[in-house]
């Protein structure tokens, strides 16, 4: 369940990993040639697919999971030869996201039973939505009908969260499980629809693995069903192969592959767990696959995650043990292309058609459409070939060397090579420091005066420093009521579902409107955003309009719009109390200078920011009560002379961060939104705070 809004993480991590995928790489290089002769004399004499270990494939696997900061399971079997690796492939591990593979033949063996209709329409409610992975909560209305095999199409090529539960809706929550044992499977289980876990039918299981479980070894034992076409039907088998080969998700294996390998698979992601499942198309014959891993030092949503780099490197490592170099490649010619395809192939495809036949005036999209299609029938017949509008072999052959890049047309190396580029002038030693962030304000702790900004008054995404105001508008509220922040909130499930960041608090639990505000500070909990919005909701007028309007969560951020007005904020409009993107949630560097020059003279709201770590016990439903610690986000609070105030970053907003910095008794504010990064974010901030105490003739 991928999230839309990333959390940060360290960096060493990943450069230890990288230097030891460098150090697999030359390690193996030497002795592949020697393990790849041994394969092939197996390949040969193998007659059937039955498992067998090589050892010498543990040994070129074996050190990269070693340096994993992590609970690591694999299994891998080539399903022509049988060679196998298994590391700890029994070890139950959370699915996140993987179990929608299990979900989606339990989906396909109810329609083979005559209890399913797929091409049955499923209707998109409000009431159905879900955060998460996936385009149907963000990019469709409610009353939206489609047919269940879509629902289940978008369930694995986006992982959509909602079209999850669609599914499930139809299939009930038990069949996945049922069908999983009833097949030898007992360790695959689906414990809930997905962002509620209040539906739990295996509520202890929940808690230890959250939306479900499995192990490597049965997962590629569900892969090797699915090639041999033994998963419900032959044709089942087709159609789930080819929903998993649509999964967007490649680089989770593909990443490290020859450019074109098709992979069909399926991922799995939630901030601890990352996983990858599939079916490797090699020249040697297919390869299945499954890496699991949880309990996750590098929890960044980043393309550089430590276990992410992982799944793809033993995807790599193993398509090297078993396709060595020299091996022969049993498919010369590009695959096969029909209307429908999309990608870098198509845009060869299209570049080499306008160049044979101009007259055609392809646009180069990458989409294989109808005008694509007509143009492949026009080249078809002028070949004399038959005008299916499907590229295939022969189709391919008449079309020779494809042009990859429109840079590949007539350019002469010698007039490129004596080609006099512009550069721009030097830069100057002056001015500000350069910053990755695409928008900065500088200003007065006291005062919220501006004294320096770039772009700082240009309206963009701000993630979760939203939740200065939030934070702000409860102590506000506690100010004139002291009694408030002693009252107890009982979290709603709306809260609990809530996307992003969180602060692990679960439907039902009850905490104090105190602590609650150290779970939306220190790990910029959404939930507990939803949750302080829906209780001081009701305290502030409603704006006019729909009934939408009266609602606690909607009354909040009206709140929360006219004390921005009042506070002179005028390039800012709040639409939720987290930062969740939204196309009207925006504010700019100059508004967040302002409101947080007036919100730390709250002396209660300098401790919350300026607090590392806090642990509350909350209390669940049936008296049961646990402990929980958050951790504040903000690395710069580990450096003296920094109080704060809020990180924030989403894909919409980039690396965003609101400090606090006092040298020599000089307080300054500085926001940065859309840095490069999260660890950039800091450096910017930092380079910014020494800058300005220059011109303001500070001295270490």
């Amino acid at each position: 369940m991928k999230k839309k809004s990333r959390a940060s993480g360290g960096l060493p991590c990943d450069a230890c990993l990288g230097k030891q995928i460098q150090s697999n790489r030359e390690n193996c290089s030497e002795a592949l040639a020697h393990i790849f002769a041994g394969f092939l004399l197996l390949a040969i004499t193998a007659s059937t697919a039955r498992s067998q270990e090589d050892p010498r494939l543990a040994e070129a696997l074996k050190p990269a999971i070693s340096a994993h900061e992590g609970t690591v399971t694999v299994a891998v079997k080539h399903l022509t030869t049988g060679v196998s690796f298994l590391h700890n492939a029994d070890e139950p591990m959370p699915t996140a996201s993987l179990i929608k593979f299990p979900i989606m033949i339990a989906a396909y063996q109810q329609a083979a039973d005559g209890k399913l209709d797929l091409s049955s329409d499923v209707e998109l409610k409000e009431t159905d939505k879900v955060p998460g992975s996936g385009i149907l909560t963000s990019h469709f209305s409610s009353g939206l009908k489609f047919p269940l095999r879509d629902a289940i199409r978008l369930m694995i090529a986006y992982s959509d969260n909602t079209a999850t539960n669609l599914v499930l809706d139809r299939i009930g929550l038990p069949a996945t499980t049922e069908l999983m044992s009833a097949r030898g499977f007992p360790q695959t289980r689906l414990h809930s629809k997905v962002y509620l876990q209040s539906t739990s039918i295996a509520p202890d299981r929940s808690e230890k693995f959250g939306l479900g479980s499995t192990t490597a070894n049965e997962m590629v034992g569900l892969l090797e069903q699915l090639d041999k076409q033994a998963l419900v039907s032959p044709d089942a088998s087709r159609q789930m192969y080819e929903h998993l080969l649509a999964c967007q998700d490649k680089p989770r294996l593909a990443r490290f592959l020859p450019k074109g390998t098709k992979v069909a698979l399926k991922t799995g992601s939630v901030s601890a767990t990352r996983n990858g499942a599939g079916i490797i198309e090699s020249p040697s014959g297919h390869i299945a696959i499954c890496v699991l891993t949880s309990k996750n030092k590098d929890q960044r949503w980043e393309d550089d995650n430590a276990a992410e780099l992982l799944c793809a490197e033993i995807a790599r490592l193993t398509y090297e043990y078993f396709n060595p170099a020299g091996l022969p490649e049993t498919n010369q010619l590009p695959r096969e292309l029909a209307q429908g395809a999309n990608g870098e192939l198509v845009e060869a495809l299209q570049r080499t058609i306008r160049k044979q036949l101009p007259a055609t005036r392809l646009s180069v999209d990458g989409d294989f459409g109808p005008a694509t299609r007509q143009a492949v029938i026009a080249f078809q017949r002028n070949q004399n070939l038959p005008p299916t509008g499907i590229v295939t072999a022969e189709t391919w052959k008449a079309l020779g060397p494809l042009i990859q890049t429109d840079e590949e047309k007539s350019v002469d190396p010698e007039i490129v090579n004596k080609e006099s580029l512009p550069q721009t002038p030097a830069d100057s030693i002056t001015g500000p420091p350069f910053v990755t962030a695409n928008a900065w304000a500088i200003g007065e702790a006291k005062t919220g005066r501006i004294l320096w900004q770039e772009k700082g008054d240009e309206r963009r995404d701000f993630a979760s420093t939203t939740k200065t105001m939030t934070a702000w508008l409860i102590l506000r509220e506690a100010e004139k009521e002291p009694q408030l922040l002693d009252e107890t909130i009982s979290i709603s499930s709306a809260a609990d579902r809530t996307g992003g960041s969180t602060s692990g608090l679960k439907t039902g639990e009850r905490i104090s409107v105190r602590d609650l505000i150290y779970g939306l500070m220190l790990p910029s909990g959404n939930d507990a955003a939803v949750a302080l919005a829906e209780f001081a909701g009701p305290r502030f007028a409603a704006e006019k309009g729909s009934p939408e309007a009266q609602k606690p969560v909607a009354r909040f951020v009206a709140e929360m719009n006219r004390t921005a007005d009042q506070l002179g904020m005028k390039q800012t409009h709040y639409s939720n109390p987290h930062g969740l993107p939204d196309k009207s949630h925006l504010s700019t560097a100059v508004d967040q200078v302002l409101l947080t020059a007036k919100v730390m003279q709250d002396a209660r709201f300098r401790d919350y920011v300026q607090t590392r770590q806090h642990a509350v016990r909350v209390q669940g439903p049936g008296g049961t009560t646990r402990t929980v610690v958050w951790k504040n986000g903000n690395e710069l609070l580990k450096i003296a002379g920094y109080s704060g105030v809020k990180t924030g970053t989403t894909d919409a907003a980039g690396s965003c961060l609101i400090s606090v910095g006092n040298h020599q008794e000089d307080e300054l504010i500085v926001v940065v939104l859309g840095s490069s990064s999260n660890e950039s974010r800091y450096v910017d901030t930092r380079n910014l705070f020494r800058w300005s105490w220059q011109q303001r003739g500070h001295k270490n």
